[in-house]
């Protein structure tokens, strides 16, 4: 049975925008005087929201300050220092013209998920957005997921997620729908075999190619 609803993480799946948060990661750390990090080592990093992004790497009395820091550089970084991942959108085009419903489920907050979809003519391709900062819950809570399911009325059983990360699989696994894994982000081959997605792509690429075989 092919897939209904396609729901996709952003950062790492869909679009590549891990230059605008190098640069707004390591402009917060200058500024507070803490030492910057690599960009290896902030990658490993992303994916549980901002704050979660910053918590290790600053002491915990500066961390409201760092967060305020970090929103306000990165609100100019996005606007120019992001870009689709290959074959993105050439997927998005497929599964639209498929007649599929398609949804974002990110841990980004709202506003930066907006100029992202902005700045790259994005908005419409999706029928539901959904961040974590408009939830009680981010990933890998289930909550994003079950809420997109409602709102677009499609049962689990016809829904698969799309992400790029360990956490993305175990939130598409709480959540009871099938999982697609792509190797285009912040976790590695190895790691995101390791946490058994439904399926595992190399790319997107890959994943397209699936989905006009008729296999998702």
């Amino acid at each position: 049975m092919t897939k209904k609803l396609f729901i996709f993480d952003l950062d790492g799946t869909l679009v590549d925008a891990y230059a605008a948060i190098f640069s707004s990661f390591n402009f917060t750390m200058r500024s507070l005087g803490v030492a910057t990090q690599s960009e290896l080592t902030i990658k490993k990093a992303v994916g549980w929201g901002d704050q979660k992004l910053l918590e290790p790497f600053v002491p915990s009395k500066d961390l409201k300050k760092a967060l305020g820091v970090y929103r306000r550089h990165h609100l100019h970084s996005l606007k120019t220092k992001i870009h689709w991942l290959p074959a993105a959108q050439k997927l998005l085009c497929c599964l639209r013209k498929s007649g599929k419903k398609l949804a974002i489920a990110s841990n980004r907050p709202a506003r930066f998920t907006k100029i992202i979809l902005k700045s790259l003519s994005a908005s419409k391709f999706f029928d539901k957005v959904l961040c974590a900062d408009q939830l009680k819950f981010g990933k890998p809570h289930p909550l994003i997921l079950h809420k997109l399911m409602k709102v677009l009325d499609v049962p689990k059983q016809d829904v698969l997620y799309v992400g790029d990360m360990a956490i993305d699989v175990q939130t598409g696994k709480r959540a009871g729908v099938a999982t697609a894994a792509v190797a285009t982000g912040s976790s590695t081959m190895a790691e995101l075999e390791k946490a058994r997605p439904t399926y595992l792509f190399k790319d997107l690429s890959a994943l397209k190619s699936a989905c006009r075989q008729g296999k998702l």
